[in-house]
Protein backbone atom coordinates (compact mmCIF):
# COMPACT_ATOMS: atom_id res chain seq x y z
CA UNK A 1 0.00 0.00 0.00
CA UNK A 2 1.42 3.36 -0.73
CA UNK A 3 1.81 5.84 1.84
CA UNK A 4 1.68 10.04 1.79
CA UNK A 5 4.91 10.18 3.02
CA UNK A 6 6.03 8.24 0.37
CA UNK A 7 5.26 11.58 -1.85
CA UNK A 8 6.27 13.87 0.79
CA UNK A 9 8.30 16.99 0.63
CA UNK A 10 8.62 18.68 4.17
CA UNK A 11 8.91 22.37 4.76
CA UNK A 12 10.20 22.45 8.30
CA UNK A 13 8.74 25.84 10.93
CA UNK A 14 9.97 26.33 13.72
CA UNK A 15 7.07 27.82 15.51
CA UNK A 16 7.85 30.11 17.88
CA UNK A 17 10.85 31.77 15.95
CA UNK A 18 8.74 31.96 13.04
CA UNK A 19 6.00 33.58 14.05
CA UNK A 20 8.03 36.24 16.62
CA UNK A 21 6.65 34.75 20.17
CA UNK A 22 8.56 35.79 22.99
CA UNK A 23 11.16 34.01 24.23
CA UNK A 24 10.12 32.76 27.84
CA UNK A 25 6.36 32.03 28.59
CA UNK A 26 4.52 34.21 31.30
CA UNK A 27 1.57 31.46 31.72
CA UNK A 28 -0.36 34.47 32.08
CA UNK A 29 -3.20 36.26 30.21
CA UNK A 30 -5.10 34.97 27.03
CA UNK A 31 -3.17 32.77 24.30
CA UNK A 32 -2.13 35.28 21.06
CA UNK A 33 -2.88 33.91 18.15
CA UNK A 34 0.35 34.10 16.01
CA UNK A 35 -0.44 30.91 14.13
CA UNK A 36 -2.32 32.65 11.21
CA UNK A 37 1.22 34.09 10.46
CA UNK A 38 1.84 30.71 9.31
CA UNK A 39 -1.28 30.63 7.53
CA UNK A 40 -0.13 33.35 5.38
CA UNK A 41 2.84 32.05 4.30
CA UNK A 42 1.22 28.84 2.73
CA UNK A 43 1.71 29.93 -0.95
CA UNK A 44 5.12 30.73 -0.48
CA UNK A 45 5.59 26.89 1.10
CA UNK A 46 3.80 25.44 -1.63
CA UNK A 47 6.07 28.07 -4.58
CA UNK A 48 9.28 25.99 -3.51
CA UNK A 49 7.06 22.58 -4.35
CA UNK A 50 6.51 21.45 -0.65
CA UNK A 51 3.51 19.18 0.47
CA UNK A 52 4.20 18.49 3.92
CA UNK A 53 4.75 20.69 6.65
CA UNK A 54 6.51 19.53 9.80
CA UNK A 55 6.13 21.79 12.48
CA UNK A 56 8.30 22.03 15.16
CA UNK A 57 6.75 22.67 18.91
CA UNK A 58 3.88 24.06 19.71
CA UNK A 59 2.59 23.06 22.46
CA UNK A 60 2.87 24.94 26.05
CA UNK A 61 6.27 25.35 27.18
CA UNK A 62 8.42 27.60 28.89
CA UNK A 63 10.75 28.98 26.74
CA UNK A 64 11.83 27.10 23.16
CA UNK A 65 9.37 24.93 23.02
CA UNK A 66 11.00 21.48 23.60
CA UNK A 67 10.50 22.15 27.88
CA UNK A 68 6.74 20.98 27.51
CA UNK A 69 4.48 22.37 30.92
CA UNK A 70 1.21 20.73 29.49
CA UNK A 71 0.58 18.09 26.28
CA UNK A 72 -3.00 19.07 26.50
CA UNK A 73 -2.94 22.87 25.40
CA UNK A 74 -1.19 24.81 22.58
CA UNK A 75 1.06 27.22 23.68
CA UNK A 76 -0.47 30.45 24.36
CA UNK A 77 2.62 32.50 22.57
CA UNK A 78 1.37 30.64 19.55
CA UNK A 79 -2.63 30.68 19.96
CA UNK A 80 -4.92 28.05 21.31
CA UNK A 81 -6.92 25.16 20.34
CA UNK A 82 -8.66 26.74 17.64
CA UNK A 83 -6.12 28.88 16.07
CA UNK A 84 -3.88 25.17 15.31
CA UNK A 85 -7.19 23.75 14.41
CA UNK A 86 -7.20 26.08 11.92
CA UNK A 87 -3.96 25.97 10.99
CA UNK A 88 -3.97 22.57 10.40
CA UNK A 89 -6.92 22.70 8.35
CA UNK A 90 -5.99 25.62 6.50
CA UNK A 91 -2.83 22.87 5.11
CA UNK A 92 -5.11 20.20 4.73
CA UNK A 93 -7.01 22.49 2.48
CA UNK A 94 -3.91 22.62 0.27
CA UNK A 95 -3.45 18.73 0.16
CA UNK A 96 -0.80 19.27 2.23
CA UNK A 97 -0.12 16.88 5.08
CA UNK A 98 1.36 18.32 8.77
CA UNK A 99 3.35 16.73 11.53
CA UNK A 100 4.15 18.34 15.28
CA UNK A 101 6.94 17.52 17.30
CA UNK A 102 6.45 15.15 20.19
CA UNK A 103 8.65 15.94 22.49
CA UNK A 104 8.08 12.31 25.12
CA UNK A 105 11.71 12.04 26.60
CA UNK A 106 11.55 15.00 28.83
CA UNK A 107 9.13 17.97 30.34
CA UNK A 108 10.30 21.40 31.49
CA UNK A 109 10.74 22.17 34.95
CA UNK A 110 7.07 23.73 34.84
CA UNK A 111 5.61 21.02 33.89
CA UNK A 112 2.54 20.36 35.91
CA UNK A 113 2.98 17.08 37.48
CA UNK A 114 6.89 17.66 38.41
CA UNK A 115 5.35 21.25 39.98
CA UNK A 116 3.24 18.56 42.20
CA UNK A 117 6.54 16.55 43.39
CA UNK A 118 8.08 20.08 44.51
CA UNK A 119 5.25 20.76 46.43
CA UNK A 120 4.35 17.20 47.83
CA UNK A 121 7.98 16.02 48.17
CA UNK A 122 8.71 12.20 48.61
CA UNK A 123 5.12 11.64 49.56
CA UNK A 124 3.89 12.55 45.80
CA UNK A 125 2.34 9.77 43.98
CA UNK A 126 4.25 12.00 41.06
CA UNK A 127 7.64 10.77 42.24
CA UNK A 128 7.21 7.68 39.93
CA UNK A 129 6.59 9.73 37.46
CA UNK A 130 10.36 11.00 36.96
CA UNK A 131 13.79 8.77 35.94
CA UNK A 132 16.32 9.14 39.11
CA UNK A 133 14.27 10.95 41.72
CA UNK A 134 16.03 10.83 45.04
CA UNK A 135 15.57 12.70 48.25
CA UNK A 136 19.45 11.90 49.50
CA UNK A 137 20.85 14.72 47.57
CA UNK A 138 19.93 18.38 46.24
CA UNK A 139 20.22 19.85 42.45
CA UNK A 140 21.18 23.04 41.67
CA UNK A 141 17.75 24.90 41.90
CA UNK A 142 17.65 23.43 45.41
CA UNK A 143 14.51 21.66 44.85
CA UNK A 144 15.36 19.22 48.06
CA UNK A 145 16.31 16.24 45.48
CA UNK A 146 18.26 15.22 42.07
CA UNK A 147 17.06 13.52 39.05
CA UNK A 148 17.40 12.50 35.46
CA UNK A 149 17.70 15.10 32.69
CA UNK A 150 18.62 15.12 29.12
CA UNK A 151 22.09 15.40 28.44
CA UNK A 152 22.41 16.55 32.13
CA UNK A 153 20.65 19.98 31.45
CA UNK A 154 18.38 20.12 34.75
CA UNK A 155 15.74 22.15 32.96
CA UNK A 156 14.76 19.14 31.09
CA UNK A 157 13.37 16.59 33.53
CA UNK A 158 13.01 13.16 31.98
CA UNK A 159 9.91 11.36 32.19
CA UNK A 160 9.59 7.28 33.31
CA UNK A 161 8.80 6.12 29.96
CA UNK A 162 8.04 2.23 31.28
CA UNK A 163 5.52 3.95 33.99
CA UNK A 164 2.08 2.90 32.70
CA UNK A 165 0.10 6.15 34.05
CA UNK A 166 2.94 8.37 32.18
CA UNK A 167 2.70 6.36 29.22
CA UNK A 168 -1.24 6.74 29.22
CA UNK A 169 -1.16 10.56 29.49
CA UNK A 170 1.17 10.74 26.89
CA UNK A 171 -1.05 8.12 24.71
CA UNK A 172 -3.96 10.55 25.39
CA UNK A 173 -2.23 13.70 24.06
CA UNK A 174 -1.20 11.44 21.32
CA UNK A 175 -5.09 11.03 20.83
CA UNK A 176 -6.16 14.23 21.04
CA UNK A 177 -3.61 15.89 18.41
CA UNK A 178 -4.79 13.37 15.75
CA UNK A 179 -8.60 13.32 16.47
CA UNK A 180 -8.53 16.81 18.27
CA UNK A 181 -6.08 18.93 15.85
CA UNK A 182 -6.19 16.54 12.51
CA UNK A 183 -2.52 16.24 12.38
CA UNK A 184 -0.51 13.57 9.83
CA UNK A 185 2.28 12.28 12.36
CA UNK A 186 5.12 13.13 14.79
CA UNK A 187 8.72 13.71 14.57
CA UNK A 188 9.66 12.21 17.74
CA UNK A 189 12.04 14.32 19.88
CA UNK A 190 15.38 12.71 21.25
CA UNK A 191 14.04 9.60 19.88
CA UNK A 192 17.62 7.77 20.33
CA UNK A 193 17.01 8.29 24.04
CA UNK A 194 13.25 6.74 24.08
CA UNK A 195 12.20 3.59 25.65
CA UNK A 196 11.84 1.06 23.26
CA UNK A 197 8.45 -0.26 25.11
CA UNK A 198 7.33 3.20 24.61
CA UNK A 199 7.70 3.14 21.13
CA UNK A 200 6.36 0.05 20.38
CA UNK A 201 3.24 1.06 22.33
CA UNK A 202 3.13 4.60 20.71
CA UNK A 203 3.35 2.61 17.79
CA UNK A 204 0.83 -0.06 18.44
CA UNK A 205 -1.77 3.12 19.43
CA UNK A 206 -1.13 5.29 16.52
CA UNK A 207 -1.78 2.55 13.97
CA UNK A 208 -5.57 2.23 15.87
CA UNK A 209 -6.14 5.42 16.01
CA UNK A 210 -4.74 7.48 13.22
CA UNK A 211 -5.23 6.02 9.87
CA UNK A 212 -1.80 5.85 7.78
CA UNK A 213 -0.51 7.98 10.48
CA UNK A 214 3.69 8.30 10.04
CA UNK A 215 6.35 8.20 12.84
CA UNK A 216 9.41 10.12 12.55
CA UNK A 217 12.60 10.45 15.12
CA UNK A 218 15.09 12.55 15.62
CA UNK A 219 18.89 10.45 16.29
CA UNK A 220 21.74 11.69 15.52
CA UNK A 221 24.08 8.92 15.29
CA UNK A 222 24.02 5.36 16.24
CA UNK A 223 22.03 2.21 14.29
CA UNK A 224 18.80 3.36 12.58
CA UNK A 225 17.39 0.03 12.68
CA UNK A 226 17.31 0.08 16.57
CA UNK A 227 14.29 2.85 15.60
CA UNK A 228 12.92 2.30 12.13
CA UNK A 229 10.82 -1.37 12.47
CA UNK A 230 7.56 -2.49 11.92
CA UNK A 231 6.66 -2.14 15.44
CA UNK A 232 8.38 1.10 16.42
CA UNK A 233 9.03 4.42 14.06
CA UNK A 234 9.00 4.70 10.27
CA UNK A 235 11.82 6.82 9.60
CA UNK A 236 14.40 8.83 11.23
CA UNK A 237 16.66 11.98 10.94
CA UNK A 238 19.69 11.42 8.50
CA UNK A 239 22.31 13.14 9.81
CA UNK A 240 24.95 11.27 8.51
CA UNK A 241 24.23 11.88 5.10
CA UNK A 242 23.57 15.75 6.02
CA UNK A 243 27.18 15.68 6.92
CA UNK A 244 27.82 14.25 3.61
CA UNK A 245 26.17 16.83 1.92
CA UNK A 246 27.44 19.97 2.61
CA UNK A 247 31.16 18.58 3.47
CA UNK A 248 31.55 16.58 0.42
CA UNK A 249 31.22 20.29 -1.20
CA UNK A 250 33.28 21.73 0.47
CA UNK A 251 35.89 19.43 0.31
CA UNK A 252 35.76 19.06 -3.21
CA UNK A 253 35.29 15.06 -2.26
CA UNK A 254 31.70 13.36 -3.47
CA UNK A 255 33.70 10.42 -2.59
CA UNK A 256 32.30 11.20 0.77
CA UNK A 257 28.25 11.12 0.19
CA UNK A 258 28.78 8.71 -2.60
CA UNK A 259 30.25 5.86 0.17
CA UNK A 260 27.19 7.26 2.90
CA UNK A 261 24.87 6.42 -0.04
CA UNK A 262 26.09 3.30 -1.15
CA UNK A 263 26.89 2.31 2.88
CA UNK A 264 23.27 2.80 3.13
CA UNK A 265 20.91 2.17 0.15
CA UNK A 266 22.82 0.30 -2.26
CA UNK A 267 21.93 -3.29 -2.79
CA UNK A 268 22.78 -5.33 0.62
CA UNK A 269 23.42 -1.79 2.08
CA UNK A 270 22.19 -1.26 6.05
CA UNK A 271 19.51 0.52 5.19
CA UNK A 272 18.32 -0.46 2.09
CA UNK A 273 14.73 -0.23 1.05
CA UNK A 274 14.16 2.51 4.27
CA UNK A 275 12.81 6.26 3.79
CA UNK A 276 14.78 8.13 5.47
CA UNK A 277 13.75 11.80 6.52
CA UNK A 278 16.99 14.03 4.54
CA UNK A 279 17.78 17.91 5.43
CA UNK A 280 20.39 20.27 4.54
CA UNK A 281 19.90 22.25 7.83
CA UNK A 282 17.32 22.38 10.58
CA UNK A 283 16.69 24.52 13.65
CA UNK A 284 19.64 22.80 15.72
CA UNK A 285 22.29 23.33 12.96
CA UNK A 286 23.73 26.12 11.21
CA UNK A 287 21.63 27.29 8.02
CA UNK A 288 23.73 25.50 5.15
CA UNK A 289 24.02 28.76 3.18
CA UNK A 290 26.27 29.70 5.77
CA UNK A 291 28.73 26.44 5.87
CA UNK A 292 29.14 26.28 1.89
CA UNK A 293 32.37 27.70 0.67
CA UNK A 294 30.71 28.12 -2.72
CA UNK A 295 27.12 29.72 -2.49
CA UNK A 296 26.26 27.70 -6.37
CA UNK A 297 26.85 24.62 -4.46
CA UNK A 298 23.62 25.25 -2.82
CA UNK A 299 21.84 24.23 -5.97
CA UNK A 300 24.36 21.24 -6.61
CA UNK A 301 23.34 20.04 -3.19
CA UNK A 302 19.80 20.57 -3.42
CA UNK A 303 19.68 18.32 -6.41
CA UNK A 304 21.12 15.57 -4.61
CA UNK A 305 19.00 16.11 -1.61
CA UNK A 306 15.87 15.56 -4.11
CA UNK A 307 17.46 12.64 -5.86
CA UNK A 308 18.56 10.96 -3.09
CA UNK A 309 16.91 7.78 -1.43
CA UNK A 310 14.28 9.24 1.43
CA UNK A 311 12.34 12.02 2.00
CA UNK A 312 13.46 15.41 1.54
CA UNK A 313 12.99 18.73 3.19
CA UNK A 314 13.96 22.25 3.52
CA UNK A 315 13.91 24.48 6.92
CA UNK A 316 12.25 27.56 6.21
CA UNK A 317 13.93 30.21 4.71
CA UNK A 318 16.90 27.92 3.32
CA UNK A 319 14.98 28.44 0.15
CA UNK A 320 15.92 31.71 0.08
CA UNK A 321 19.45 30.82 0.70
CA UNK A 322 19.38 32.68 3.59
CA UNK A 323 22.29 32.66 6.18
CA UNK A 324 22.43 31.77 10.34
CA UNK A 325 24.67 30.40 12.74
CA UNK A 326 24.61 29.11 16.17
CA UNK A 327 26.40 32.14 18.51
CA UNK A 328 27.87 31.16 21.88
CA UNK A 329 25.05 27.84 22.00
CA UNK A 330 22.37 29.93 21.33
CA UNK A 331 20.00 28.77 18.13
CA UNK A 332 17.97 32.16 18.13
CA UNK A 333 20.37 33.26 14.79
CA UNK A 334 18.79 29.49 13.55
CA UNK A 335 15.21 30.48 13.60
CA UNK A 336 14.53 34.00 12.58
CA UNK A 337 10.59 35.07 12.09
CA UNK A 338 9.24 34.85 8.59
CA UNK A 339 8.95 38.63 8.07
CA UNK A 340 12.93 39.18 8.50
CA UNK A 341 13.51 36.88 6.03
CA UNK A 342 14.66 38.47 2.60
CA UNK A 343 12.93 36.51 0.12
CA UNK A 344 13.48 38.56 -2.89
CA UNK A 345 16.02 36.15 -4.25
CA UNK A 346 13.31 33.38 -5.40
CA UNK A 347 15.95 30.83 -7.92
CA UNK A 348 16.45 28.62 -5.48
CA UNK A 349 13.00 27.94 -4.39
CA UNK A 350 12.37 27.73 -7.99
CA UNK A 351 14.89 25.47 -8.73
CA UNK A 352 13.73 23.09 -6.00
CA UNK A 353 9.77 23.51 -7.65
CA UNK A 354 11.42 21.58 -10.35
CA UNK A 355 13.23 19.02 -8.86
CA UNK A 356 10.08 18.24 -6.94
CA UNK A 357 7.72 18.53 -9.67
CA UNK A 358 10.69 15.78 -11.75
CA UNK A 359 10.79 13.61 -8.28
CA UNK A 360 6.11 13.40 -8.47
CA UNK A 361 6.46 12.38 -12.04
CA UNK A 362 9.45 9.48 -11.31
CA UNK A 363 8.24 6.77 -9.02
CA UNK A 364 12.40 5.59 -9.13
CA UNK A 365 13.00 8.86 -7.53
CA UNK A 366 10.26 8.49 -4.81
CA UNK A 367 10.91 4.96 -3.82
CA UNK A 368 13.52 3.14 -6.18
CA UNK A 369 16.31 1.38 -5.24
CA UNK A 370 19.50 2.84 -5.37
CA UNK A 371 22.43 1.86 -7.22
CA UNK A 372 25.80 4.06 -8.27
CA UNK A 373 27.27 3.81 -11.45
CA UNK A 374 29.74 6.75 -11.53
CA UNK A 375 31.59 9.00 -8.60
CA UNK A 376 34.50 11.74 -9.50
CA UNK A 377 35.32 14.46 -7.08
CA UNK A 378 32.88 16.96 -8.17
CA UNK A 379 30.38 14.75 -10.25
CA UNK A 380 28.25 11.43 -9.11
CA UNK A 381 26.15 9.85 -11.12
CA UNK A 382 23.66 6.99 -9.59
CA UNK A 383 20.52 4.73 -11.13
CA UNK A 384 17.00 4.83 -9.25
CA UNK A 385 15.17 1.87 -9.60
CA UNK A 386 11.55 0.48 -9.67
CA UNK A 387 9.31 -2.04 -11.40
CA UNK A 388 9.15 0.15 -14.75
CA UNK A 389 11.17 2.37 -14.56
CA UNK A 390 14.83 2.97 -14.64
CA UNK A 391 16.15 6.81 -14.06
CA UNK A 392 19.77 8.13 -14.08
CA UNK A 393 20.81 10.85 -11.78
CA UNK A 394 23.67 13.23 -12.87
CA UNK A 395 25.50 16.13 -10.29
CA UNK A 396 27.93 18.41 -11.03
CA UNK A 397 29.48 20.66 -8.58
CA UNK A 398 31.85 22.17 -10.89
CA UNK A 399 31.25 25.79 -12.00
CA UNK A 400 31.43 24.48 -15.63
CA UNK A 401 29.12 21.94 -17.81
CA UNK A 402 31.16 18.07 -17.71
CA UNK A 403 30.11 15.21 -19.71
CA UNK A 404 30.76 11.60 -18.05
CA UNK A 405 30.61 8.74 -20.34
CA UNK A 406 28.82 5.92 -18.54
CA UNK A 407 29.14 1.84 -19.79
CA UNK A 408 26.29 -0.14 -18.58
CA UNK A 409 24.89 -2.97 -20.39
CA UNK A 410 21.58 -2.51 -19.54
CA UNK A 411 21.79 0.86 -21.79
CA UNK A 412 22.04 -1.57 -25.01
CA UNK A 413 21.20 0.90 -27.71
CA UNK A 414 18.33 2.52 -26.12
CA UNK A 415 18.12 6.55 -24.90
CA UNK A 416 18.41 8.48 -22.03
CA UNK A 417 15.48 10.73 -21.93
CA UNK A 418 15.38 13.95 -19.82
CA UNK A 419 12.63 13.68 -17.13
CA UNK A 420 12.17 17.21 -17.01
CA UNK A 421 12.24 17.76 -21.39
CA UNK A 422 11.38 15.10 -23.29
CA UNK A 423 13.07 17.00 -26.28
CA UNK A 424 15.97 16.15 -24.66
CA UNK A 425 17.57 12.55 -25.21
CA UNK A 426 21.06 10.96 -25.32
CA UNK A 427 21.98 7.71 -27.48
CA UNK A 428 23.57 4.85 -26.32
CA UNK A 429 25.67 2.65 -28.30
CA UNK A 430 26.23 -0.61 -26.97
CA UNK A 431 25.59 0.36 -23.16
CA UNK A 432 27.40 3.07 -23.69
CA UNK A 433 26.62 6.66 -23.59
CA UNK A 434 27.55 10.00 -22.72
CA UNK A 435 25.46 12.22 -20.00
CA UNK A 436 26.24 15.81 -20.17
CA UNK A 437 25.38 18.11 -17.04
CA UNK A 438 25.24 21.94 -16.20
CA UNK A 439 27.93 23.74 -14.02
CA UNK A 440 26.20 23.65 -10.68
CA UNK A 441 23.38 21.37 -11.69
CA UNK A 442 21.87 18.39 -12.49
CA UNK A 443 20.42 15.83 -15.08
CA UNK A 444 17.61 13.33 -14.90
CA UNK A 445 16.89 10.96 -17.53
CA UNK A 446 14.74 8.32 -17.93
CA UNK A 447 16.15 5.11 -19.73
CA UNK A 448 13.94 3.76 -23.04
CA UNK A 449 15.03 0.40 -24.58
Amino acid sequence: MAHWWEQAFFYHIYPLGFCGAPQSNSFEGEPVDRLHLIERALPAVEAAGCNAIYLGPALESSSHGYDTADYYWVDRRLGDEAALQSLVGSIHERGMRVILDGVFHHVGRDFWAFQKLKEEGEGSPYVSWFRGVDFSADNRFGDGFVYHAWEGNEDLVALDLTNDEVVDHLLGAVEWMIQGLGIDGLRLDVAYLLEPSFMERLRSFTDRVGEDFWLMGETIHGDYTELVRPNRLHSVTNYECYKGLWSSHNDGNYFEIAHSLERQFAPGGIYEGMLLYNFADNHDVDRVASVLDEPAHLFSLYALLMTMPGIPSVYYGSEYGIRGRKQNGDDRGLRPRWEDIDRSNDELADYLLQLQRIRQASPALRVGAYRGLHVEHETLVFERSVEGEVVIVGVNARGEQTEIELNEPAFGDGKLVSVYDASRSVEARNGTATLPIPAYGYEVVRLEV
